[in-house]
């Protein structure tokens, strides 16, 4: 009998690739990819509202199995007038007079470089963080897949050099160890269909 597969992916993660071998392995059973906010990607696993999260890391690791997949670099997102977008890449210390606009726990090292009082900027989404930078309020740090998917005309985004990378992970609960759990996992880390598991 055909069964439902469901993988949340947060934004900027690329599941299409995995997606497709396992729809070719796969073919009576339904795959569904979940967008979720990085916000809400533990909650939707914990719920059991999906099988498996495309997350970025940190998460709490308690009850669940977290296969690191990719890093990537981080970038501050500008409007096109700023300085920022004048040059090819920045330090965190050159940011230390911007008002961050996404949420400082995010950005290691944040609160060593700043020079000025945050103001206080309700949670947003990276959407609206990208929205809020692009008019030149503040800037916004993220991912730089993130930074490419919402990219907008009025906003460049620049490498922040000594931040370190973010890690995207497939996460699911240690109680949902099934064997369909498991081929995904496989596929992710590029086993084939006829190789083992090992």
């Amino acid at each position: 009998m055909p069964t439902t597969f469901r993988i949340a992916f947060v934004t900027g993660a690329t599941p299409d690739k995995w997606a497709s071998r396992w729809r070719e392995r796969h073919p009576k059973d339904r795959l569904e990819l979940v967008p979720v906010d990085q916000a809400d990607q533990e909650r939707v696993l914990r719920a059991g509202e999906v099988d498996m999260c495309l997350a970025r890391l940190p998460v709490d690791t308690a009850g669940l199995h977290v296969v690191r997949l990719y890093d990537e670099a981080q970038v501050v997102v500008v409007d096109r007038e700023h300085v920022v977008s004048a040059v090819e890449e920045v330090e965190l210390a050159d940011l230390a007079d911007e008002q961050l606009v996404t949420d400082p726990a995010r950005v290691p090292g944040w609160a060593d470089v700043s020079r000025v009082e945050r103001l206080d900027w309700p949670p947003m989404s990276d959407r609206e963080a990208v929205e809020v930078a692009s008019s030149g309020a503040g800037v916004a740090v993220l991912p730089e897949s993130v930074a490419r998917v919402l990219h907008r005309k009025d906003a460049v985004h620049r490498p922040v050099v000594d931040l370190p990378p973010t890690t995207v992970a497939l996460v699911w609960l240690v109680e949902r160890d099934d064997e369909a759990t498991q081929e995904m996992v496989g596929i992710t880390r590029g086993r084939t269909a006829r190789s083992s598991r090992g």
